[in-house]
C-alpha cells in the first residue's frame, strides 16, 4: 500500500475550493474514476488536488495522480468502517471544523470577501458543498487512530530502522535551535485604560443614534488585523474555546442578534466593542472593534526591571528556568504547552526562519547556548507590546542524521513507518469487505490500484 503523504491533497476537498485561484484554469471532467459503495471519486477532484498541490509548492511524485486516487478510495475504506464501527465524530465537531477552515482562509486571503471572489461561492456554499467532505475526513482520521492506537515502537526497533537507511539516503540536518521565553504585557496607565474605554462609549453611542456604522468604525479604529478590512466581521462557535478570547466569546454569546454590548475588557488584548448580527444554535456572525490600550516606556521599563529580577535568580540558581516561566510568564500558551517556542509539528526544534518574529532572531544572534537574554520589548502578533527574556536552551549545527543527536526524530520517523504497515495490513484484510471499483483506464495506467479490485473482476 502507499503511504499517507498525499492523503491531505484529497480530503481537504475545501482547501481546494479556496486555494486554487483563477478556477477557470482548472481541468474540469465529470468522469468517476473510482468508488467504494456509493461514496465517488471524480476524475476532476484528481485534477484539482493535482493543480492545488503544485500552486503550493508540494512536491509532487511520479505518477501523481495514481497516487492521489489511491488516497481517496483509502479514504472512503476507513470513513466506511468508521461508520461501520459507530465511531464518534459529531455534527457539532464537523461545524467546528468548518469554521476553523473558514477562520485560516479569511486570515490567509484577508477578508471575508476575498475568500467568496477566490471560490466563486458564499462562505455559506462553501459549507454547505463541503460538510460531507470534511465528515469523511474526521472520519477517515478517527478509524487510523483506532487502528494504531496500540503501535509502539522499541529502541531496538528504532535501531533497527535506522541501520536499514542506505548511508548515501541519510538526511543532513539543518541547525535548529530550543528557545524558552519568559514574557510580561504591563498595563497601560490608568488614564490610558480610561481614555480607551470613554473612546469605544464613543464608538458606541455615534453607532445607536444613526451617526455611523460599525463596519467604517471598525476599519477606521480597530486593531485587530484579522477583521479590520472586513468591517470586524467573524463567524464564531461557542464550542471554539481555545480559538477566541474568553472575554470575547462570553460577551458575543450573551448578545440576542441586533444587540450591541458595552466595551469589555480582556487582559490578553485590549476593550472589545460587539455587535451580533446573527445566531443560530452554537454558531454566532459578529462584528468587532478591538482596541488596544498603549503603554508608554515607563510601564516597559518597570516590566524590564522585573524580568531583570527574575532573570537574576534563575543565573543564581535559586529558581529553575521552566519554574521561572511557570510563575512569572503571562503568555497563556505556557500552561498548555511551556515556555518553549515550538514548531508546526510541535517540537522544541526549530529552524531560524521558523521564529515569530525578527526581534527575536537580533535577541538570539547575541546569545550562546546556556545564555539568558537582558529583558527586551517586543510586539506580538495582536499588536500588544510587552518584554520578554530569552532562554538559548541548545543550538545544532548542521549535520548528518544520527542516532546519538537525533534519536527522536529517528524514532518518531520509525513509528510512523510502523503505523503505516498497520494501516496496510488492516487494508489488506478490510478491502474485499467492501465494494470497491476503478475506472478500467485508471487501473491500466496505474498498478497500484491493481489491489482494489479485489471486490470486482473489472474496471467501468
Amino acid at each position: 500500500m502507499t503511504k499517507y503523504f498525499l492523503a491531505s491533497l484529497f480530503c481537504i476537498t475545501l482547501g481546494m475550493a479556496v486555494s486554487a485561484q483563477g478556477q477557470s484554469k482548472k481541468i474540469v471532467v465529470d468522469k468517476i474514476v473510482g468508488a467504494v459503495g456509493d461514496r465517488i471519486i471524480l476524475q476532476s477532484n484528481i485534477q484539482d488536488a493535482i493543480i492545488d498541490a503544485a500552486r503550493n509548492g508540494e512536491e509532487l511524485p511520479e505518477g501523481a495522480a495514481c497516487h492521489i486516487l489511491e488516497q481517496s478510495l483509502v479514504s472512503k475504506i476507513l470513513a466506511l468502517q468508521a461508520e461501520r464501527d459507530s465511531l464518534p465524530v459529531s455534527d457539532d465537531e464537523v461545524e467546528a471544523n468548518l469554521d476553523m477552515r473558514v477562520r485560516g482562509w479569511i486570515m490567509q486571503f484577508g477578508s471575508e470577501q476575498a475568500v467568496e471572489d477566490v471560490a466563486g461561492k458564499t462562505i455559506y456554499q462553501l459549507k454547505d458543498d463541503s460538510r460531507q467532505a470534511i465528515k469523511e475526513q474526521m472520519l477517515m482520521q478517527a478509524m487510523r487512530r483506532k487502528i494504531v492506537e496500540n503501535v509502539h515502537i522499541t529502541p531496538t526497533e528504532v535501531k533497527a530502522f535506522f541501520d536499514r537507511v542506505p548511508t548515501d539516503s541519510i538526511p543532513f540536518l539543518e541547525s535548529e535551535l530550543e528557545i524558552g521565553q519568559i514574557n510580561i504585557y504591563p498595563k497601560a496607565a490608568k488614564e490610558v485604560e480610561e481614555y480607551i474605554y470613554n473612546e469605544m462609549m464613543n464608538y458606541r453611542r455615534q453607532i445607536e443614534s444613526g451617526r455611523a456604522n460599525f463596519a467604517d468604525l471598525a476599519k477606521k479604529y480597530s486593531e485587530d488585523p484579522g477583521s479590520r478590512d472586513r468591517g470586524g466581521a467573524y463567524e464564531i462557535n461557542r464550542n471554539d474555546k481555545d480559538q477566541w478570547d474568553p472575554v470575547f466569546l462570553s460577551t458575543a454569546f450573551r448578545l440576542k442578534a441586533g444587540e450591541l454590548s458595552m466595551p469589555v475588557k480582556s487582559n490578553k488584548f485590549g476593550y472589545f466593542l460587539i455587535y451580533c448580527e446573527s445566531r443560530r444554535g452554537d454558531n454566532a456572525k459578529v462584528q468587532m472593534i478591538l482596541r488596544i490600550p498603549p503603554v508608554t516606556q515607563t510601564e516597559l521599563d518597570i516590566a524590564k526591571a522585573k524580568l531583570d529580577s527574575v532573570r537574576q535568580e534563575i543565573i543564581e540558581g535559586k529558581i529553575t528556568f521552566k519554574d521561572a516561566a511557570y510563575k512569572y510568564s503571562e503568555d497563556e500558551t505556557v500552561k498548555s504547552y511551556g515556555p518553549f517556542v515550538l514548531n508546526q509539528n510541535g517540537s522544541t526544534y526549530v529552524h531560524i526562519d521558523q521564529l515569530p518574529d525578527k526581534e527575536m532572531v537580533q535577541t538570539l544572534s547575541t546569545l550562546k547556548v546556556g545564555d539568558y537574554s537582558h529583558p527586551v520589548t517586543f510586539t506580538n502578533e495582536q499588536g500588544k507590546r510587552g518584554v520578554r527574556l530569552l532562554y538559548l536552551k541548545s543550538r545544532t549545527e548542521p549535520h548528518r542524521m544520527n542516532l546519538q543527536d537525533d534519536y527522536n526524530k529517528i524514532a518518531d520517523m520509525a513509528l510512523a513507518r510502523k503505523r503505516d504497515k498497520a494501516i496496510d495490513d488492516w487494508l489488506t484484510k478490510k478491502v474485499p469487505t467492501f465494494y470497491v471499483l476503478v475506472d478500467k483506464d485508471a487501473a491500466g495506467q496505474c498498478p497500484n490500484l491493481e489491489k482494489y479490485q479485489a471486490t470486482s473482476s473489472r474496471g467501468f
